[in-house]
C-alpha cells in the first residue's frame, strides 16, 4: 500500500494534529482570556467545540506517534472509519463555530458599544484560529477519506 501523506500514521498527519491541537488552544485562549464571552451563545459554541477538537486532536496525535516511531501502521478498516467521521463531524463543528463567532464579532463592532475594540480583536483572533484549526482538520479527514477505500 502506498503511503499517502497526511493519512493516520505519517509524519505528516502527526503534524496536521499538533497544528489543530495548538490552533485550537490559542482560539480557547483568545476567546478565554476575558470572562465576558459566555454572555453570547456563538462564543460559547466556540469554547465547546475546540474544548472537544483539542482532546481529539491529541489523541490522534499519540496514535501517529506510536505508528510512526514504533512502525507500527494503524490503518484498520474499523479505526480508520472512526477517525475520518470524528474529523468530518468535528470539522464541520468547527466551521459553523468559527464562522458564528467571526459573524457576532463583526456584529458587534459594527453596532458600536457592546464591547470595546481590543476585546472584539480577542474574538476575531479567536474566531481566525478556530478556522485555521477547521481548515487542518478538513484536510486530515480528506487524506484518511481517500485511504479509507484502500483498505
Amino acid at each position: 500500500m502506498e503511503e499517502l501523506p497526511g493519512a493516520v500514521g505519517t509524519s505528516a498527519s502527526l503534524a496536521l494534529r499538533l497544528g489543530q491541537a495548538v490552533f485550537a488552544i490559542a482560539s480557547l485562549l483568545f476567546m478565554c482570556l476575558d470572562v465576558e464571552f459566555y454572555s453570547y451563545t456563538a462564543f460559547c459554541f466556540l469554547v465547546t467545540i475546540m474544548g472537544l477538537v483539542i482532546p481529539w486532536s491529541l489523541t490522534l496525535a499519540v496514535v501517529d506517534v506510536f505508528s510512526v516511531f514504533g512502525k507500527r501502521p494503524a490503518r484498520q478498516p474499523g479505526i480508520l472509519s472512526i477517525v475520518v467521521i470524528g474529523d468530518w463531524v468535528l470539522s464541520f463543528l468547527s466551521l459553523a463555530a468559527s464562522c458564528s463567532t467571526a459573524s457576532v464579532t463583526s456584529l458587534l463592532l459594527a453596532s458600536g458599544g457592546f464591547c470595546g475594540v481590543k476585546l472584539c480583536t480577542r474574538y476575531q483572533l479567536s474566531a481566525a484560529m478556530a478556522f485555521l484549526a477547521w481548515f487542518l482538520s478538513l484536510s486530515s479527514s480528506l487524506f484518511n477519506l481517500w485511504l479509507l477505500p484502500s483498505l
